[in-house]
């Protein structure tokens, strides 16, 4: 932006307009604020902030020559109404940045049908609906749901277009209030009726500039007009933020799933990028985070809560100019480490009619960490008046939530006017939460379902039971697994080897495609593999499965694939554990690890590293694919390009991005042992962690080195993308990924075209990559790496 200072034009006259120029004249590089039209608040000893009343708010030719004449270069349009009616296209056809989306992108909120499409189109959590513009079959629709419904007006109906009811017949009468009775206009030409879904709603405001996006605090609103959430629906009559059932790693998932793809699928696909600030209603459900809506402004109350806690090293004017500029990735937002709370005094009968023209007395404010800000006023003839329903809101902020509450209450005692009403329990939410509450508990109220247990285990015991073998009868519901090595085959000589393991961060690329099966599959490849290259037979496999709230489809499905990655090995599935720990994952989140038990005769562990002689071959399996290393780089990469998981693959269009990643490891073991067994191979290396430069030296014996020429293989199409997409360094690339890998043997010279044809006839595809040679200090040597470019 360097030293340009701006000259604002404001268009609106709510709580949310005298909040942005509040913050917004504390930049050094705001020169002047006109408010169009304003309120008593921006009349009022803001610096540099002045009302505008000869321009009308709706009349944008009118506000385009007023810009023009006073040299206007950053417009920022409150409501969403001119938003929705095109305003943005007005300045930028004049060469002005419009901090707001363009008519196209507005839909997201004039259109609740075009929304909830938007969503399913790109697989945005969301509740199940249906879109209706005849009023008949909407009641009709109602007769087959059997779950609880919200009715919205398709359009814009100042905040009050969404109504919930709790019986079929206040449903209907919704509807004939919308459809025949047009009590919302033309907006309710059409409905969407769609689940209630259950939880705590959440409010993400993120700024946006078609590509990156920069996020507030979550927030929770208050919509209610009563107590305890009681009454009718109102614009909001408080908030608090940040709120307490927000973790890290749930505001991760929310951004994953629902934000980034959002503004990507805006920009990619639909074809017109959204630039200004996504509002994002979201629903923290059993199963994980949904998308309630969409807004394509600054909420209200959430503006009044959320700006004050922006750092004053953060220039709120620098964000809006680089949103317009498509610069955000380059801009730092910062917050501070406090609690906000906003209480709204209202006119006494809103939500419904009300009377205008009240005197309002104000008392001085006790602290600079109390914000009074103006919604329904005016100043008429230099008295302050009730102007609107919402009139005025305290915003507090303190180091807890609980002290930032008790100040905005005490703004809330320096306002006076004739029947004004306002809710006395904001944050009640989160207090209840925090409450120790008396009562007889249970494991169920603590998160943690017996019943789903043991659903469990009836679904998935078919599963195990199909991987019995000699020596295990693969049997699940006791204390442990047992396995006869008697039953099996082996002799007093016989070493057990056990190898412990987890999938990591691919499991996160599960969750967002929704694909539980394959990393049950990885989980068991992971660990058998490491057996096999020390020569052993897989035995038997457990697992443990950790969650927030058990989903018993997910579980099932995850564990359906640790059966088939047990069949594969040759070895039985004999226990596992399934954990509940609400307070250590969220939402849909889950983590796993197994263990696996092999057994080999002692004599014919591996690596040979005596037998090991320079000379000897190398010989390369090929991979699937990535296999499950690498992924928290791969996520960056998708990520830079601006991709979501739903995207075609770049690498191959016939499928997704995320189900072409979540090919399970290949498992090596039916193919290696026969060969093991026969003494053809001195040793073998899992390409894992670490890629080639770091687990190939872990079988070979100090004087020794590999000596490798990648281009005897071909990388696979998504390696080779993702190699190309990230700007990975050849020799870091090399580190990292299994590059078409997934395992590789050390043979003696004389014995290479056997093994290779035996492995081959068994269904690998076998490469000879290099040779040993001596160790002059490069334990691992990757040649003619430009053939990766």
């Amino acid at each position: 932006m360097g030293k340009e200072r701006l000259r604002i034009l404001l268009v609106g006259n709510g709580g949310r307009e005298h909040a942005l120029a509040w913050k917004l004249s504390q930049s050094p590089q705001v020169k002047i604020i006109y408010v169009v039209p304003g309120n008593g608040g921006t009349a009022n000893n803001l610096p540099n902030v002045t009302n505008v009343d000869e321009v009308k708010p709706d009349n944008f030719l009118e506000l385009v020559a007023f810009a023009k004449e006073n040299e206007v270069n950053l417009v920022i349009p409150g409501p969403e109404a001119p938003l929705v009616a095109g305003i943005e296209g007005y300045f930028r056809a004049v060469g002005i940045r419009c901090f707001g989306p363009s008519v196209e992108a507005a839909r997201l909120e004039g259109s609740k049908t075009y929304s909830k499409d938007f969503m399913a189109n790109y697989r945005i959590p969301t509740a199940e609906y249906r879109n209706f513009d005849n009023y008949n079959a909407a009641v009709a629709y109602l007769d087959e749901v059997k779950h609880n419904v919200v009715i919205k007006a398709d359009g814009l109906a100042a905040g009050k277009g969404v109504i919930l009811p709790t019986t079929k017949q206040e449903a209907v009468d919704a509807l004939k209030q919308i459809m025949l009775d047009k009590e919302f206009g033309q907006a309710g030409n059409e409905v969407v009726i769609e689940e209630l879904l259950e939880g705590d709603e959440l409010s993400f405001l993120s700024f946006s500039d078609g590509y990156t996006i920069r996020s507030l605090p979550p927030a929770q609103d208050h919509k209610r007009i009563n107590e305890g959430d009681e009454g009718p629906n109102t614009g909001g009559m408080g908030c608090y933020a940040p709120t307490t059932i927000a973790s890290e790693a749930l505001i991760e998932e929310v951004r994953r799933t629902i934000l980034q793809p959002t503004i990507d699928a805006m920009r990619r696909d639909e074809g017109f990028p959204f630039v200004g600030l996504l509002f994002t209603g979201i629903m923290v459900t059993e199963t994980g985070p949904k998308c309630l809506e969409y807004n394509v402004r600054f909420g209200d109350p959430e503006c009044q809560t959320l700006l004050p806690l922006i750092s004053r090293k953060t220039d709120l004017s620098e964000i809006l100019v680089a949103c317009t500029e498509r610069r955000l990735d380059g801009v730092e937002l910062l917050i501070e480490p406090s609690f906000a709370a906003t209480v709204v005094v209202a006119s006494g009968g809103y939500p419904g009619s009300y009377p205008k023209g009240v005197d309002i007395k104000l008392d001085s404010v006790a602290n600079e960490y109390t914000t009074l800000f103006h919604a329904g006023t005016s100043l008429v003839d230099g008295k302050l008046k009730t102007n609107g329903g919402r009139v005025i809101a305290a915003t507090a902020t303190a180091e807890t939530l609980e002290a930032a509450v008790k100040k905005a209450y005490e703004g809330v005692d320096t306002i006076h006017f004739d029947k004004m009403h306002y809710r006395k329990d904001i944050a009640f939410r989160a207090f209840r939460q925090a409450a120790a509450v008396e009562e007889g508990l249970t494991y169920a109220s603590a998160g943690v379902s017996i019943e789903a247990g043991n659903t469990l285990v009836k679904r998935i015991k078919s599963a195990v039971r199909s991987t019995k073998r000699p020596g295990a009868d693969a049997e699940i519901g006791g204390f442990g697994g047992m396995f006869d090595l008697g039953a099996a085959g082996y002799s007093k000589d016989t070493t057990l080897i056990v190898a412990t393991d987890g999938v990591g961060t691919k499991l996160k690329i599960a969750q967002v495609a929704g694909k539980h099966d394959t990393v049950g599959i990885d989980l068991v490849a992971m660990n058998v593999n490491d057996l096999v290259v020390q020569g052993a037979e897989a035995l038997c496999f457990v697992d443990y499965f950790a969650c927030s709230k058990l989903n018993v489809d997910i579980a099932a499905d995850f564990v359906s694939g640790v059966a088939e990655g047990c069949r594969q090995a040759g070895c039985a599935l004999v226990g596992g554990e399934t954990a509940e720990m609400p307070e250590m994952y969220k939402g849909s989140e889950y983590d796993a690890a197994g263990t696996a038990v092999g057994a080999v005769d002692r004599n014919h562990i591996l690596p040979n590293l005596n037998g090991m002689v320079q000379g000897d071959v190398l010989l390369g399996l090929a991979s699937n694919g990535v296999h499950s290393n690498g992924f928290s780089l791969i996520r960056k990469i998708i990520e830079r390009r601006g991709l979501s998981y739903d995207s075609a693959a770049p690498w191959d269009t016939k499928t997704s991005i995320g189900v072409s990643l979540l090919t399970p490891t290949r498992i090596y073991v039916k193919p290696l042992l026969p060969v093991v067994k026969k003494n053809l191979i001195k040793g073998m290396s899992h390409i894992t962690g670490g890629g080639l430069l770091e687990n190939i030296p872990r079988m070979l014996p100090k004087q020794l080195a590999a000596e490798l020429d990648v281009a005897t293989w071909t990388l696979p199409p998504v390696l080779a993308w993702l190699k190309k997409a990230g700007n990975v360094n050849s020799l870091e690339f090399g580190r990292v990924f299994n590059t078409g890998l997934g395992m590789v043997l050390v043979v003696a010279a004389e014995d290479s075209k056997k093994v290779s044809h035996e492995l081959e006839m068994a269904g690998e595809k076998i490469y000879e990559i290099g040779k040993l040679v001596k160790n002059n200090g490069e334990r691992c040597t990757l040649n003619n790496l430009e053939s990766w470019d």
